[in-house]
């Protein structure tokens, strides 16, 4: 691993970058549905409900509002996400920098778990607001009317109604939901890489599907995770002002409501994107490096 770890941080963010776009384009349908689930109004019965499944939320979404639909809010995220992801891998780069003084030492796995931490508290400055504005608006559609124009009035009006603070309201149940999943993402699919390659072989040299499969397997685990943080975070930034007193209030009543259970909605959704998004990503990312270091290898 030692040639690897010496990849500048900036090729790192520029790669980051590449990886964000194939995240968003491969994952964003299935988000939509995720989030549109977690948030769905409860039913008092079975026959009332909105969506009674991944499938079903899918068809109804393509039916009512075609195949765009599953792309609604994107906007947001593509510009959230390309810089948001080069920030995350321009934030391990620099945490596995900073913890390998040697360049011929390899990192051990605690490092690794670190740097992608430090990944994670990197990416929440931007996600927060991102996430709050994202959920805003994929729910609005659900909900009959349009409250927000989109992406930029939505900040505009959130800001001027409460200042910075509503922007970043869920920032801890993000930064909970991102830093451990983080730390584990990344350290899942060096291990992966590690273990896929062939003995005698260079980890650089890796073939298309075993990317595809340790970034997919990556991404599964990560969201094993980060789930339940991440239902919470869904209710508490697309809930009405002072129904929730905290972080806390929203785990109780979620569990009085609707039992434990409700914290692993979306459980479909998210790892049938996880897998494909995640793969997506990490290629992405190993062929933006080889480029760049082919094309600009003094960076």
């Amino acid at each position: 691993m030692g040639e690897e770890a010496r990849v500048s941080p900036l090729k790192n963010f520029v790669a980051g970058g590449v990886a964000g776009a194939c995240l968003l384009l491969a994952g964003h349908p299935l988000d939509t549905i995720k989030v549109r689930l977690q948030t769905q109004p409860k039913a008092p019965c079975a026959q009332y409900v909105l969506y009674t499944g991944t499938y079903d939320c899918f068809r109804k979404t393509v039916t009512k509002e075609g195949v765009l639909g599953l792309y609604k809010g994107m906007g947001a995220p593509l510009a959230g996400v390309a810089p948001m992801m080069a920030i995350s891998f321009f934030g391990f780069g620099l945490g596995k920098q900073l913890q390998q003084p040697d360049p011929n030492k390899p990192l051990t796995p605690t490092q690794i778990f670190l740097s992608g931490c430090l990944a994670g508290v990197f990416t929440t400055v931007i996600v927060a607001p991102g996430e709050r504005i994202k959920c805003l608006l994929q729910v609005q559609a659900s909900g009959g009317g349009s409250r927000y124009a989109g992406p930029v009035d939505c900040a505009i009006r959130l800001y001027k109604t409460q200042g910075i603070r509503s922007l970043y309201k869920g920032t801890v149940l993000t930064l909970i939901r991102d830093v451990p999943s983080n730390g584990l993402y990344f350290l899942t699919y060096e291990l992966l890489k590690n273990f896929l390659t062939p003995e005698g072989q260079s980890v650089s040299q890796l073939s298309t599907p075993k990317i595809l499969l340790a970034g997919g397997i990556a991404g599964i685990l990560n969201w094993t995770i980060a789930l339940p943080p991440d239902v919470l975070k869904s209710n508490f930034q697309t809930a009405a002002d002072g129904k929730y007193r905290g972080v806390a209030d929203v785990l109780r009543t979620l569990l009085r409501e609707e039992g434990p259970k409700a914290l692993y909605k979306g459980f479909n959704a998210v790892f049938l994107r996880a897998f494909p998004a995640n793969a997506a990503c990490f290629l992405g990312f190993e062929m933006a490096l080889k480029g760049l270091n082919a094309f600009a290898p003094s960076w």
